[in-house]
């Protein structure tokens, strides 16, 4: 990675929204967008751009079922994959991202359609 790689990493990983969504899809694997939604209380426009975001910036991949698209962490680099298992693992000491988890199992139950 070259010195302006690495800035736009880092731009894309100081937005909180986009750190809480990050720590789910991290956390549960592949998520949909509705899933992501309610666990977060934000708007559909909201995480979706956020989503963009990330997968733009080659973070994360798509995947398409009907309707419905699903995200997921890619593996990128061995540093970034460091990088964001760390930000996992600290995550476990941070009361905001673990009340999002706590959300997203209270949401886990519903359907999406």
């Amino acid at each position: 990675m070259n010195t302006d790689e690495y800035s736009s990493l880092f731009k894309c990983l100081s937005e909180p929204v986009r750190l809480r969504i990050l720590f789910l899809l991290l956390d549960k694997g592949e998520l949909c967008v509705c899933d992501i939604v309610d666990t977060l209380g934000l708007s559909q426009s909201v995480v979706s751009r956020h989503l963009a975001y990330l997968r733009n910036n080659s973070l994360l991949s798509t995947r398409r079922a009907g309707v419905w698209v699903y995200y997921k962490v890619i593996k990128v680099s061995p540093f970034i994959d460091k990088l964001l298992a760390l930000f996992h693992q600290s995550g476990e000491s941070s009361p905001s991202l673990q009340s999002d988890l706590k959300q997203f199992s209270t949401c886990a139950n519903r359907d999406c359609s």
